[in-house]
């Protein structure tokens, strides 16, 4: 039972209906890696990572290359042990960023695969904590040409309108005292109760710049500030932790329980966004977690919620899933077939098999790279 008869890869170029700023970048587009296992029995389970803008390519190299080879023949059953032999052979090309990308969609492709041949939604084999739903926050509030506050104020409460406790912008972009009025015109729009959280992507440099920012933002409660700093300077995440009444949130682009445990060794996050298609797969994200737990630290992991909806469901110190309802940032729902469906500030579980979804074959055949003269953006091996 389980044996890989063969993995595909595709990369999937979807671009933004318009252009989106953040403090430190701007996107055009979206590069998906995406593959498919398929099992001698027939099962198919999918899995996919990501890159902004370009090089979706160096992760479907490292699929085709490093790691699908590998894979022909075994036992998709044995996902702990094929994660370690992936993992070895990424020593050498890459413990984190493309490479780990490209081991995380295969690793998700064999959890899927094998729910799906057992005929399990993902979240009940698993182990699920929950079965009907998890909490869910709304995320957005990024800059674009011509948006006021005003405009930004409504795009909140257009969240909270539609049942959710939880809210999300972007900040450090502009002066600390625009970024303030930024905040004061949201928080007075939706009230003192909903939760506000902050995302800096990585905008200042040092802990005094960021002071000069956090300053301003303590008396309007935000509840968390997300990557103040480059993810390498964990000891600046630590320091702001220790001088901030706002909590620190931090992981979306690191990789490998190692990296997590020196951030709650040293005590630079009280949240951590661990974000299962970049830190490793499923079987990552889930010695991340727990390790967590035993530091009384909860996860509430990067966006990707057709995926994370599942992880979230099956973690016990999971604190919420990022959701974001359109296309305008995180366009992957144009690659599938069925939507997650929210309801009051809650994303509900499905029933399906596995993660419950499938790519969409007309999608592909109008997002997908082709190489050469390919008739078919998919590669295969095996």
């Amino acid at each position: 039972m389980g044996t890989i008869r063969s993995i595909e890869v595709c990369v999937a170029r979807v671009p933004l209906a318009n252009s989106v700023t953040f403090s430190t970048r701007n996107v055009q587009a979206r590069e998906y890696c995406l593959v498919r296992v398929t099992s001698a029995e027939g099962h198919v389970g999918l899995g996919y990572s990501y890159a902004v803008n370009t090089s979706g390519r160096i992760l479907a190299a490292a699929v085709e290359e490093a790691f699908a080879p590998r894979l022909i023949g075994q036992d998709s059953l044995r996902v702990e042990g094929l994660w370690r032999e992936l993992y070895q052979e990424a020593l050498l090309i890459g413990r984190t960023g493309a490479v780990m990308r490209a081991l995380s969609a295969l690793d998700i492709a064999l959890w899927d695969l094998n729910a799906r041949s057992v005929g399990l939604p993902l979240y009940k084999y698993l182990g699920a904590v929950v079965t009907d739903k998890v909490p869910a926050y709304g995320s957005g509030g990024y800059y674009m040409a011509g948006k006021s506050n005003d405009d930004l104020a409504a795009e909140m409460m257009a969240f909270v309108k539609d049942g959710y406790d939880a809210v999300k912008i972007k900040v450090g972009r502009l002066s600390p005292a625009l970024e303030e009025e930024r905040l004061r015109v949201v928080r007075e729009a939706i009230g003192p109760d909903i939760n506000l959280m902050l995302d800096a992507n990585n905008a200042w440099a040092d802990l005094p710049t960021a002071m000069r920012f956090i300053e301003r933002f303590e008396k309007y409660s935000p509840y968390w500030i997300e990557e103040p700093f480059l993810p390498d300077d964990i000891d600046s995440h630590a320091a702001l932790a220790r001088r901030t009444s706002i909590m620190v949130a931090t992981g979306e682009i690191e990789a490998g329980r190692w990296r997590f445990k020196e951030i709650l060794d040293k005590g630079a996050a009280h949240i951590l966004q661990t974000d299962s298609i970049v830190c490793g797969g499923i079987s990552e994200f889930r010695k991340i977690a727990a390790t967590a737990a035993s530091y009384g630290v909860p996860v509430a992991p990067h966006a990707w919620h057709d995926i994370h909806v599942h992880v979230a469901a099956a973690t016990s110190n999971a604190l919420y899933v990022e959701f974001m309802p359109d296309d305008h940032i995180v366009n992957f729902r144009n690659l599938i077939d069925v939507q997650i469906e929210a309801k009051d500030g809650h994303l509900l579980l499905p029933d399906r098999p596995g993660l419950g979804f499938s790519f969409d074959p007309a999608a592909i055949d109008r997002y997908g790279v082709r190489v050469g003269e390919s008739a078919t953006p998919w590669v295969r091996i095996g």
